[in-house]
């Protein structure tokens, strides 16, 4: 053998020798970290399976769906059809009208009134565990049955209010069968005529709004209350050693703290009120004259009257497109304004 292969097979050997051995140690690491990664993702399949078969399923299928001509099946692929027809369609911006001053006029009410109530049973007053359950005790009613109790009180034949109100001298209200404007029949109590964009919501869509307030304040109640828990009371204490009382305190330290809550609160509602059907529809069916037709009423009537299930699916990835731009929306103007200390 000569010099150049006893060198090539030293250099061979040395090569062998000079290869990276595993280390024991990391190698028991990396299992041990598949292993654990194995046991989560085990622990998490059934939620995974539940979510997917009735959560994501259901939103692609429904969206299959919004892209075809379907009659007992899709009959053909006709693409952005049936989107462009709910953006043309006058009763489907109609329906997204509707559903914003239904907003508009409930979520502002219901907030208020149910922070300032928060507050108040927060005092610990006599008879305030009694005054929580009694606040509480609508939400938990079923929301058909309680719906159904107000539109015998708001019936303009023999319901409480307009018994009440013809008690005292004033003629009945047709509350929920009542397509004109608020503003314009206060106006004609004083024998003046408004404009039409002065009209105001229908009074049947603002008989709606106070239910819908009655029902969902007192959730709003026990999450302020539950807020209100979390504020450190020696906050309270130092201002008042300063010299605040009262109004000074709600302002400067209640509300601020409270942020999270409302900001909370804020976005739930919004999203609660653009997807209201069931009391609505129970109290007025979408009438009088479409006055309180709001979308899911709307896409409730293309789907079941008119069997047009295409076109109610794409109405319904309209209005969650709406809904998804209002909470971005809410989340980038309101979320700058929320203290989280």
């Amino acid at each position: 053998m000569d010099v150049t292969s006893q060198a090539g097979q030293i250099d061979a050997a040395g090569a062998a020798t000079a290869q990276p051995q595993p280390i024991p140690g990391l190698r028991r690491l990396v299992s041990r970290k598949v292993r654990e990664r194995a046991l989560g993702y085990t622990l998490l399949a059934p939620a995974l399976i539940i979510i997917s078969v009735f959560e994501l399923f259901p939103i692609a299928f429904g969206f299959y769906i919004s892209l075809c001509d379907w009659r007992l099946g899709c009959q053909a692929i006709i693409g952005a059809d049936n989107y462009l027809r709910g953006l043309q369609d006058a009763a489907m911006w109609n329906s997204l009208l509707v559903t914003a001053t239904y907003s508009i006029i409930t979520v502002p009410v219901q907030l208020g009134l149910g922070f300032l109530i928060a507050v108040f049973l927060f005092q610990r007053t006599r008879g305030h565990e009694l005054f929580r359950m009694m606040m509480f005790l609508p939400y938990i009613t079923s929301t058909v049955a309680s719906a159904a109790v107000w539109s015998y009180i708001y019936s303009p034949d023999s319901g409480l209010l307009n018994t009440a109100l013809r008690a005292i001298g004033f003629s009945g209200l047709r509350w929920l069968g009542e397509p004109a404007g608020v503003f314009a029949l206060i106006a004609q109590q004083f024998g003046m005529t408004l404009p039409g964009w002065a009209h105001g919501p229908s009074l049947a869509l603002v008989s709606v709004s106070l239910y819908t307030t009655w029902v969902f304040i007192g959730y709003d109640i026990t999450i302020f209350l539950a807020g209100l828990v979390n504020i450190n009371g020696e906050l309270y204490e130092a201002a008042k050693v300063d010299g605040a009382r009262g109004w000074n305190l709600l302002r400067h330290i209640t509300v601020p703290l409270m942020s999270p809550t409302i900001f909370f609160l804020l976005i739930v509602t919004v999203i609660g009120t653009f997807k209201a059907f069931n009391h609505i529809f129970v109290m007025t069916g979408g009438g009088p004259s479409d006055s309180t037709q709001t979308a899911s009423i709307l896409i409730f009537q293309q789907l079941y009257a008119f069997n047009r299930y295409g076109y109610a699916a794409a109405l319904s990835f309209i209005l969650f497109t709406v809904i998804l731009a209002l909470t971005l929306t809410q989340n980038y103007v309101a979320g700058r304004r929320v203290v989280y200390e």
